[in-house]
């Protein structure tokens, strides 16, 4: 992993580490310790912003350029709701602001926008459902304290937004590091191949939560409502899609139109061209991108193409181009429906080194397989030229696959304080295959004087989301930003 290019003083600080398959193990172990005096544990607590720190308006105004411009203003109206979701669409401020904190030198493969909405449930090819992060838009090699601040301090903001208490609060960005340094020594003290083949398969999930409730820190319940989620996201699939997403017209499959959330391609604007010709561009960017699948021969060869639609998707990607593509296979009860979303460049480029991949797509899809303990088998990458000949990169995967994530809505303390640990181990299980984990475990230490930093830093940096969510609101009533009425 290069350290050229990105912020001077980012790029001086983190130095290359000795390859990960080393086996010099005594050695990766030291290098964990010396960085530890070259940054103290305790240099990563709170946070205060620089005389020079941008504008954060400007910076999403800046961001919202190369996107679809009608579709800016659903991205601000869903960041108005709450500072949470704020925090959800801020990940470009925040890579800004941890530009300028200690990084202990040690680079591993990051999320990059680590918050605890982007974990959840999924299913694997095998057919397990698993917990992991699910979200890798921002992915690139960097300092991995950047992925723990961030999600330690979306716990301490969604802990805010619902009301818990600051000891609550505090309580629960605690468990989230504790859980990352605790799992992060495990995989340094495992064998090879139990540290590269740990995950966290619903089994798992259950005896855990389980084991919460004989020790009464959860209620029977919210283990009755934890299993009927992971039963629910175990519906949601192909089929239980096409019946929410896809109509039948004349007899044929289409996606139901729900504008401005979900445009058929027919209903855009796309410079004059004709069904025929968008038909066209989608099979070709369906036929390239088959070369970037993992499986020679790949179930995809089986499907055929039916219709496509323009749908709004998350809230920091609003405004991105995201195309849900329906395919047949056998017939009609055979459906697959895929997502082609658009890939830029990672908001850590600006501040890290540039990726090794010129194609973002691939950027995004190697860094996926790299932290997950398994992806989905349609995870592949294409550049196509779009409708308007500008040039652009997106990856592409299933739209359902078992997918779940957690109800911020509905959060307690108690359940929330035993997400934050799922999320924690999850980070560190990524971290410790993609980067050094003898190294990190050998900073992190046996003490919570990490833990404890981070903590004081979640506080302190949720304290200026609040006051970057107080000048983006000021910023939509005074008119210099549009926020749409329905998001």
């Amino acid at each position: 992993m290069s350290a050229t290019g990105g912020t001077p003083g980012v790029r001086s600080a983190i130095e290359e580490l000795a390859p990960p398959a080393s086996t010099d193990f005594a050695s990766r172990a030291e290098y964990g310790r010396e960085a530890r005096r070259r940054t103290p544990r305790s240099s990563h607590a709170g946070w205060a912003p620089s005389p020079d720190r941008p504008d954060p308006v400007a910076m999403l105004e800046e961001q919202a350029t190369t996107r679809v411009p009608e579709l800016v203003p659903i991205r601000h109206a869903r960041m108005l709701v709450s500072p949470f979701t704020f925090y959800r669409g801020a990940a470009l401020l925040m890579a800004s602001d941890l530009a300028g904190t200690p990084v202990s030198g040690i680079t591993t493969q990051i999320c990059g926008d680590a918050h605890l909405s982007n974990f959840g449930v999924f299913g694997t090819p095998e057919r397990k459902m698993i917990f992991n992060i699910n979200d890798f838009d921002e992915t690139l090699p960097g300092p991995w304290e950047w992925d723990v601040k961030r999600l330690a301090a979306s716990f301490e903001v969604a802990s805010r937004y619902r009301g818990f208490s600051a000891e609550d609060g505090r309580e629960i960005t605690l468990t989230v590091v504790r859980g990352y340094r605790e799992r992060m020594l495990q995989a340094a003290a495992s064998r090879v191949l139990d540290a590269w083949y740990d995950q966290l398969d619903t089994a798992r999930f259950m005896e855990q939560i389980e084991a919460e409730r004989q020790a009464k820190r959860l209620t029977e319940k919210q283990v009755k409502a934890a299993d009927a989620n992971l039963a629910k996201a175990r519906t949601r699939d192909s089929t239980r899609a096409l019946a929410k997403l896809v109509e039948v017209v004349d007899g044929k499959m289409r996606i139901a139109a729900d504008p401005p959330l979900i445009v058929p391609v027919e209903h855009l604007v796309l410079s004059g061209q004709t069904r025929q010709q968008q038909e066209e561009w989608a099979q070709r960017l369906l036929t390239s991108y088959q070369s970037t699948l993992e499986r020679g021969h790949h179930p995809m060869q089986e499907f055929s193409y039916v219709h496509m639609a323009r749908k709004v998707v998350g809230v920091g990607s609003v405004g991105t181009r995201a195309w849900i593509i329906l395919l047949r296979g056998r017939d009609d009860g055979d459906p697959l429906l895929l997502q082609a979303k658009q890939a830029e460049a990672s908001v850590l480029e600006r501040y890290l080194s540039p990726s090794e991949f010129d194609h973002h797509g691939e950027r995004v899809v190697r860094g996926q397989r790299l932290m997950q303990a398994a992806s989905d088998i349609f995870l592949g990458w294409e550049r196509v030229v779009g409708v308007d000949g500008v040039e652009r990169d997106f990856y592409i995967r299933q739209l359902h696959d078992w997918k779940g994530s957690a109800d911020v809505e509905a959060m307690v303390p108690s359940g929330a304080k035993v997400y934050a640990r799922f999320c924690g181990e999850t980070l560190a299980r990524a971290h410790s295959r993609s980067g050094d984990r003898v190294a990190i475990a050998a900073y992190l230490g046996h003490t919570d004087r990490f833990d404890r930093a981070i903590a004081e830093f979640a506080v302190a940096y949720a304290d200026q989301n609040e006051r970057d969510y107080a000048a983006f609101a000021d910023a939509v009533a005074s008119g210099r930003l549009e926020a749409a009425a329905s998001v």
